[in-house]
């Protein structure tokens, strides 16, 4: 099974992992937590204390056209937040 990560990349999420250490993560819906250590691990080689995970379900939208109304869903998926040992940082900005 191949499983998918990229960091979430926002203000919010940007300034709780300055303060705590703890960065957050878009993942497949089918990762379990020891997957995602793992993979974090690897990609960044850091040392992952913890990991909790989050499942979104997928929101419902509608808009108005021409032909009528047109209904759809997004996707579902889930987020991983990842706390570090103390005193590791991930920079996702070094590859730029």
């Amino acid at each position: 099974m191949d499983i998918t990560i990229r960091p979430i990349v926002t203000e919010k999420a940007n300034a709780v992992s300055e303060k705590t250490g703890r960065y957050t993560f878009r993942v497949s819906p089918e990762a379990n937590k020891y997957q995602i250590k793992d993979l974090v691990e690897k990609l960044y080689d850091v040392k992952v204390v913890a990991v909790n995970t989050i499942s979104y379900d997928g929101k419902r939208k509608q808009r108005y056209t021409k032909a009528g109304l047109v209904r759809g869903k997004m996707p579902s998926f889930k987020k991983a937040v990842v706390t570090l040992a103390e005193g590791q940082s991930i920079d996702f900005y070094s590859n730029i």
